[in-house]
């Protein structure tokens, strides 16, 4: 929502104020379509020629979610914090053993299952049953999943930097491929140097459209989606972490309820529940 209207209001701001400023729209109109041919499917090419088929492919999966709110919200954390909570309270009470059943197959579970909005997340799901399998084998200590938490969570943050460099790099391309747009247009206008001064200046405004429209849709609209895609990266990422100091603080020996304390202290403020809100919702689930 938030970036259609961040496009809207760029499109006033610009065109409104060429407008006020006595602007008139029929050369822009004329010319856009050839240079917006231009400097898109320059673009295109070289976001082609430029990425492998595994970032294309990711790329292209990605922009759709740009375009939705975050998911990462307060209500989301509670619910993790609340399924850790009730995990790591069943093995402390019962036994490591007693989650096998749970951490094999999360999807029957009955407890995965009272919490949906994180048992439907594939990623989420399996970042936590594979380290809870860790810890029911007991074949390594919390040194060692500390560590192997940290290189997937750093793999996890590379892989969602990818498409948001892919985005970047037309991004910053766009004022080229502008400037390239231009220039053919100077070209077709030197050509035609015989004709009236009217028709000339036609010509060279036509020509310059392909700047104005390379620099707008580079920082008006490509590179801030790549900017919005590095913030959803680092809420994702600080998900993973959340889910990693609760379950190294339960290994270190730490009450279930002091494991999730901790783990909601690493959360971003605008989203961190408060110390009460999270007992009580955690006490209402279990």
């Amino acid at each position: 929502m938030f970036v259609i209207i961040g496009y809207v209001v760029v499109l006033v701001a610009v065109f409104g104020g060429y407008t006020l400023a006595g602007g008139k729209f029929a050369v822009i109109i004329k010319a856009a379509p050839i240079e917006l041919f231009i400097i898109g499917g320059s673009a295109l090419g070289a976001f082609f020629v430029g990425n492998s088929s595994k970032t294309i492919k990711s790329t292209m999966k990605t922009i759709p979610v740009l375009f939705k709110g975050s998911k990462y919200t307060k209500a989301r954390y509670m619910e993790l914090m609340a399924l850790l909570y009730e995990i790591l309270a069943k093995a402390r009470k019962e036994g490591l053993m007693a989650i096998e059943a749970d951490v094999e197959n999360p999807h029957d579970s009955a407890l995965f299952k009272k919490f949906p909005n994180i048992s439907g997340d594939h990623h989420l799901i399996e970042f936590i049953t594979d380290y809870l399998r860790m810890m029911v084998s007991g074949n390594m200590n919390s040194h060692e999943i500390e560590n192997l938490m940290d290189n997937e969570i750093d793999t996890h943050h590379h892989e969602a930097h990818t498409p948001m460099n892919a985005i970047q790099a037309i991004g910053d391309g766009l004022p080229a491929f502008g400037i390239v747009a231009a220039v053919l247009g100077v070209v077709k206008t030197m050509a035609s140097v015989g004709q009236p001064p009217a028709v000339l200046g036609q010509m060279i405004a036509g020509a310059l459209v392909g700047t104005f429209l390379g620099i707008l849709l580079a920082y008006g609209f490509v590179s801030p989606l790549a900017k919005l895609l590095e913030q959803k990266a680092e809420e994702s990422h600080k998900e993973l972490q959340c889910v990693k100091i609760t379950l190294l603080a339960s290994l270190q020996g730490y009450a279930p309820a002091i494991a999730v304390e901790f783990g909601r202290k690493v959360l971003f403020s605008t989203e961190r529940p408060s110390f009460q809100e999270l007992e009580a919702h955690v006490k209402k689930k279990a």
